[in-house]
């Protein structure tokens, strides 16, 4: 499924398969999450890249070939390839851990292609092992909702009441590691959204509510996976002192005028920018000990255009998935 200009549907296209070159390997697809990331995209809300779009980069599949220099897969071998596809290696960014920072990076599912295919060719170096414990469909969400949700509660340090805004693919997976930490978490919804905040409730979390709420007792931290701007003075007023508010889109919507008296007593806020590959192995190790479980509906590679409207609309509770 490829997307020729923002603001378009995405259109069914058959192209020629290419073989790996070095470094890289071909995989057949069988499964592919579907991110807010995406519809970023489609939407234009992040830069065009000048060229076709095949989005997804949630990707579950197996090897058909490798390239020259490819060690450590053979056919056969299942793996997940996520957003952050390439990097060059040679930046300060990369020299210091923190490749997700890299200038030149490129990303799967916009500069790359990506999943919403039936093969899809990855550089070996940034694609992962899955746990067996989880079926393709249920990996898939692992990729990048439970990646950008691991790297953003290691930014909320050793935060004990946690506030999650927006409760969606990454919420779900979170909210379980959070349980896992001993951390007592409380969801903020859509207002009158009584299906999220009752999905909420029973993964765990202590109290649900509307994003215009506040909770019980004042967060020690908040993690904002909507891409609404105005979340964040909102979510500043019910932090403790010290606390940070950690924005963990790759897109949000202006952050609005706010009194520094709602920032004072050193709260921070932060943002999360894309992933590392050692995020990959941390989390990747860590889900199937929680465990967590994510909770998918499945879509055909055909009706992509129909998840992603129902994604638009809050009327996924979990992650949509879709299936070659």
């Amino acid at each position: 499924m490829t997307l020729r200009k923002p603001g378009q549907p995405l259109q069914s296209v058959r192209r020629a398969l290419d073989r790996p070159e070095a470094g890289q390997i071909l995989i057949a697809v069988s499964a592919c999450g579907v991110c807010r990331t995406d519809l970023h995209i489609l939407d234009g809300d992040l830069p065009w890249p000048g060229h076709p779009v095949v989005p997804g980069h949630e990707v579950v599949g197996r090897v058909i070939e490798s390239g020259a220099g490819v060690a450590g897969f053979s056919p056969g071998d299942r793996v997940g390839v996520p957003w952050l596809g390439w990097t060059c290696g040679a930046c300060r960014y990369c020299h210091s851990g923190r490749e997700n920072l890299c200038d030149r990076a490129r990303f799967t599912g916009y500069q790359l292609d990506g999943g919403y295919a039936d093969h899809l060719i990855a550089d070996a170096r940034y694609s992962f092992r899955l746990p067996s414990e989880y079926g393709d469909a249920e990996a898939a969400p692992l990729l990048c909702a439970g990646l950008i949700g691991y790297r953003a509660l290691a930014m909320a340090g050793a935060a004990g009441r946690l506030g999650i805004y927006g409760f969606g693919a990454a919420a779900h997976i979170v909210a379980q590691v959070a349980r896992y930490q001993g951390r007592t978490v409380y969801a903020f919804t859509r207002p009158g959204d009584a299906s999220a905040q009752a999905f909420a409730l029973g993964l765990g979390a202590a109290w649900a509510g509307d994003s215009t709420q506040a909770p019980p007792e004042p967060l020690d931290a908040a993690l904002l996976f909507a891409p609404v701007g105005s979340l964040v003075p909102q979510a500043l007023r019910v932090t403790a002192k010290g606390g940070t508010v950690v924005c963990a889109g790759i897109h949000m919507s202006d952050i609005p005028a706010f009194p520094y008296d709602i920032l004072w007593g050193e709260r921070r806020i932060v943002s999360v920018a894309n992933l590392t590959r050692q995020d990959a192995l941390e989390f990747l190790a860590l889900a199937p000990k929680v465990p967590v479980r994510t909770s998918v509906e499945t879509f055909p590679l055909e009706q992509a255009n129909e998840a992603l409207a129902r994604l638009r609309d809050g009327r996924i509770n979990g992650a949509a998935v879709l299936v070659p």
